[in-house]
């Protein structure tokens, strides 16, 4: 599969994924290094004076919250492109809300975070970028035929309503998984009628074990391999 659809010019879900995984990635492993280095330092954790860590002012709960969201899109981005692209939206938002917010209360006894204007400005710049790689592929453009975030994926096989819902479910967008969704859900279907075949039946008592909807649809894509 080409990472961009040459007759549309719409990244390809593969692309779409990796890149919303890389950014989570990327950020949290940065905010982390930010929080190790304010534990290192032994900052004071409620002074709203603050001291230098990398450049910007820090105080122990600053570090502690950097801690929490590093672990959060370090966790989502391990986990896969739909909760990541979720998470860099929700966290974006908040940084953003979070830089305007300190604004108001720089120099003041209520600037909890230790904030100064270079904080104020990384906020808004990192809620900024995580919101842009969050969204896109996701929000903005028009997706490729083959993205998890696609109307004909959420649907089904691309555009049958009663194929499969594939809305919730965290694939990595390949077309192979498309397919074996929509096989699955027929054959389980079959199953529950009692019009399958032997071996379609074999196949599907096979998964009885397996419970994530996501392990459901690998397996069964794989069983031929």
């Amino acid at each position: 599969m080409s990472e961009i659809d040459t007759q549309h010019g719409t990244p390809s879900a593969g692309r779409i994924g990796l890149v919303h995984r890389i950014g989570s990635l990327v950020i949290g492993a940065g905010l982390w290094v930010f929080a190790i280095l304010g534990f290192v330092q032994q900052l004071e954790f409620f002074s709203t004076e603050g001291q230098q860590v990398l450049g910007l002012s820090s105080n122990g709960l600053l570090s502690t919250v950097s801690a929490v969201f590093g672990a959060v899109l370090l966790g989502a981005g391990i986990r896969g492109g739909r909760l990541a692209s979720t998470v860099e939206v929700v966290v974006g938002a908040l940084f953003m809300v979070s830089g305007i917010a300190n604004v108001l209360v720089l120099n003041s006894e209520y600037n909890l975070l230790a904030f100064r204007m270079p904080n104020v400005v990384f906020s808004l710049v990192v809620g900024g970028i995580l919101l842009v790689i969050g969204s896109w592929g996701r929000f903005t453009g028009r997706p490729h035929q083959d993205s998890p975030y696609s109307d004909a994926r959420r649907s089904g096989a691309f555009g049958d309503p009663d194929r499969v819902e594939l809305g919730g479910i965290d694939l990595d967008g390949t077309r192979g998984e498309s397919e074996a969704a929509v096989e699955l859900a027929e054959a389980e279907r079959a199953v529950a009628k009692h019009r399958a075949t032997p071996a379609v039946a074999a196949a599907v008592r096979s998964l009885s074990g397996v419970r994530r909807p996501e392990d459901r649809i690998h397996a069964w894509r794989d069983r031929r391999r």
